[in-house]
C-alpha cells in the first residue's frame, strides 16, 4: 500500500498529538498543522522523514494553501484531513452573549475548518479521492445554557461535514465528524476539579475513531456524526 499523508489541524493540543500518535503508528507521513513551531517543537520534538512541521494561523486563507502545497511538495499529496482545531467558550446567556465571543468562537471552529477544506478538497479532487475527519461537540446536539454561541459553532461544523459528504461522495471524498462528550485532558481536569474523569471521553479513543474513519475499513460509512461520550454514555 502506498504510504498515506495526513494533515492534522490542531495538531500540538492533547487530542492532536493522540491523533498524530495514532496515524503514525499507522504508517502515515504527518504534516502538523499549529499556530506556531514552539508549540509544534514542543509536542512532538522534531521533525523527520515522515513528519513535517507546518505553523500556520489557520485563519490566513493562503497560509493554509501554502501548507497544502508545501506538503505536496514533500509527500506527494494530502490523502487525509483532520481538522481538530477550534475552542470553547462559556459563560454568558444568548442575550448577553458579546459581539467578541460569537465572532471568536465562529472564527477557530467555523472559519478555520471552511479555509482547511478550501485549500485541501481541491487537491483531493486532483488526486481522485481523500478522507475528511473533522470534530465538533456533543453538547451541539442541543442547546446547552451558557453555550449558545458553542453549541451553535459546533453545529454548524457538524452541518458542514453533512454537507460536504453529500457534495463530495460521488468523487470518492469521505466526510464525517465525531462528537467527544467532555474530553479528559489536563486543562479540563483543571477547570472541572469535582468532576469524574473516569467518565469523560479520552483524547486516544476519539484518535481511533477518527483513524477508523479515515480508513478503507469505513468504506461504507459517509456523512455520520459519531457521538463518542466515554463511560458516561454506559452510566459507569
Amino acid at each position: 500500500m502506498t504510504t498515506r499523508t495526513v494533515m492534522i489541524t490542531g495538531a500540538a493540543g492533547n487530542l492532536g498529538r493522540s491523533v498524530a500518535q495514532a496515524f503514525r503508528a499507522d504508517g502515515a507521513n504527518l504534516v502538523l498543522v499549529d499556530r506556531g513551531l514552539a508549540a509544534l517543537q514542543s509536542a512532538f520534538v522534531a521533525e523527520d522523514g515522515r513528519q513535517m512541521f507546518a505553523p500556520a494561523d489557520l485563519l490566513d486563507a493562503a497560509a493554509v494553501q501554502a501548507v497544502v502545497q508545501e506538503a505536496a511538495h514533500r509527500f506527494g499529496r494530502t490523502d487525509v484531513l483532520c481538522h481538530l482545531a477550534g475552542g470553547f467558550r462559556m459563560g454568558d446567556a444568548v442575550h448577553e452573549t458579546s459581539d467578541e465571543t460569537w465572532k471568536l468562537l465562529f472564527d477557530i471552529n467555523v472559519r478555520t475548518l471552511l479555509n482547511a477544506v478550501r485549500a485541501v478538497v481541491p487537491a483531493m479532487l486532483h488526486a481522485g479521492g481523500g478522507h475528511i475527519v473533522t470534530v465538533g461537540a456533543m453538547s451541539s446536539r442541543q442547546g446547552q445554557p451558557m453555550m449558545g454561541a458553542y453549541c451553535a459553532a459546533k453545529d454548524a461544523v457538524a452541518r458542514l461535514s453533512e454537507a460536504m459528504a453529500a457534495e463530495l461522495g460521488g468523487r470518492n471524498i469521505r466526510v464525517n465528524c465525531v462528537l467527544p462528550s467532555v474530553i479528559d485532558t489536563p486543562d479540563n481536569r483543571a477547570a472541572m476539579p469535582d468532576a469524574d474523569p473516569s467518565r469523560w471521553v479520552a483524547p486516544a479513543d476519539i484518535a481511533q475513531a477518527m483513524l477508523w474513519l479515515a480508513s478503507d475499513r469505513a468504506h461504507a460509512v459517509q456523512g455520520v456524526t459519531l457521538p463518542l461520550a466515554g463511560s458516561a454514555a454506559r452510566g459507569a
